[in-house]
């Protein structure tokens, strides 16, 4: 029983980390490009850059933006989740062997 549990809790947090991971990524990089763009020289970059991050963002989204990382955050989680139940399985098959 014990295993059980070990394994729904990394699996679990696996899951959350993976969720929030691209969230916090895009969501730190639109919050500093505004900030970057106070210097002059690179005001146009930065309003570029973002405009092209919410484009790509809303590609996923079926135009929304919100939607894109919300889409791009659950395939991440999902993704995570196959990765620790590959790594959990693979450590049992391997602690069975030895």
């Amino acid at each position: 029983m014990t295993l059980l549990t070990n394994f729904l809790r990394s699996l679990v947090l696996t899951i959350i980390f993976s969720f929030a991971a691209p969230m916090f990524l895009v969501g730190g990089v639109l919050l500093l490009l505004p900030l970057i763009g106070q210097i002059p020289l690179l005001q146009g970059v930065t309003e570029a850059s973002a405009n092209r991050i919410l484009h790509f963002l809303s590609i996923f989204g079926s135009g929304n933006a919100l939607h894109g990382i919300l889409v791009i955050s659950l395939t991440c989680s999902f993704v995570g989740g196959l990765f620790d139940t590959y790594a959990y399985y693979r450590c049992q098959i391997l602690r069975i062997d030895s």
